[in-house]
């Protein structure tokens, strides 16, 4: 993978949740969590974190990484479905 592939790996992921909003596919998990609205997508954000939690306590290296990424995509549909940029999260952390 190279350097330039990481450094835009979140707007990355954020254009193909983009995507798959907006095509017609309907056995898309991305599309059907989006339809489902903001409350199921803050439940998703909520069992994630606990997974993440439980894993960070208790689990392998492997696990957390496994939820850290359940996590971190669920955040960003979360980001998406508010109308929120990987930018504007950027510009707050600097």
């Amino acid at each position: 993978m190279s350097k330039r592939i990481n450094e835009n790996f979140l707007e990355e992921l954020f254009s193909t949740i983009k995507q798959r909003d907006k095509s017609k596919r309907i056995n898309s998990y991305t599309k059907n969590l989006l339809k489902q609205g903001k409350n199921k997508i803050a439940q998703k954000i909520a069992e994630e974190s606990s997974e993440l939690i439980y894993d960070y306590l208790n689990g392998s290296k492997k696990r957390v990484i496994k939820e850290t990424s359940d996590l971190l995509y669920h955040m960003i549909i979360l980001l998406y479905s508010k109308k929120i940029s990987i930018t504007e999260i950027e510009k707050e952390l600097k």
